[in-house]
């Protein structure tokens, strides 16, 4: 089949195109319609630039951030021993913090508890992520995932294949930092608690001479102030 491009949008940025693309969609649109649309296609700030990329084998990655969605029947009673583990930790498991790159996970049981669906934000490409969980957690995996038809195991080698299987790709997808690391975060964590304590030693300090002091206030007047979406 033809390419049917107009030969002169050879050269359009992937803005220009998104911004051509939300104009012919909008065309027909009423006036909030469009302004909802224009508020989409803003230049954002550099740091907070996704890629709208893939993640790998499935997936969709934004900046350092991907994501997995997997859908799967379960077996006969095994929503309700599900509902029950979730109950017993409060539906928290602290355990999954030995995967260093996962953000957060879901599970959602539907379908009068007859199917799961399964989503997570983590960071960096898909195998890698598949393999931290069989190297890390691989016993709350299985325990978790025993549950619905077909597993295979966490160690099986077919166990990619039936995520993959499973697994659908975002059809819309937004990251708020996508340039930030679970690992990033962590580490703003720690700085935030050192820099914390430093300013309230320095405080204490009557010895410090204005010039510094100036500059100390200064720099605590503008950590301790929030900030919204700056674009």
């Amino acid at each position: 089949m033809a390419d049917s491009k107009d030969p002169r949008l050879d050269d359009e940025t992937r803005l220009q195109e998104f911004r051509r693309l939300a104009a012919e969609i909008a065309a027909d649109a009423p006036t909030l319609a469009r302004i909802a649309i224009e508020g989409l296609i803003r230049n954002h700030n550099p740091l907070f630039k996704g890629t709208a990329g893939s993640a790998g084998r499935a997936g969709r990655q934004s900046g350092n951030v991907s994501e997995l969605t997997a859908i799967a029947k379960l077996k006969p009673g095994g929503g309700d021993r599900l509902r029950r583990i979730f109950n017993l930790t409060g539906g928290n498991f602290d355990g999954a913090q030995k995967v260093s790159t996962l953000h957060d996970m879901r599970f959602v049981l539907f379908d009068d508890d007859t199917r799961i669906l399964f989503a997570t934000a983590y960071d960096g490409d898909w195998d890698t992520y598949i393999n931290d969980f069989a190297t890390k957690i691989p016993d709350l995996m299985d325990l978790l995932f025993a549950n619905v038809e077909g597993w295979p195991g966490i160690a099986s080698p077919d166990v990619k294949d039936f995520i993959a299987d499973h697994q659908i790709d975002a059809a819309g997808w937004f990251v708020a930092n996508p340039q930030v690391t679970v690992v990033d975060v962590r580490r703003l964590q720690r700085m935030e608690t050192a820099l914390d304590a430093f300013l309230d030693t320095m405080a204490g300090n009557t010895a410090v001479d204005p010039a510094t002091r100036d500059a100390l206030a200064l720099l605590s007047r503008q950590v301790s102030v929030p900030h919204g979406v700056d674009y």
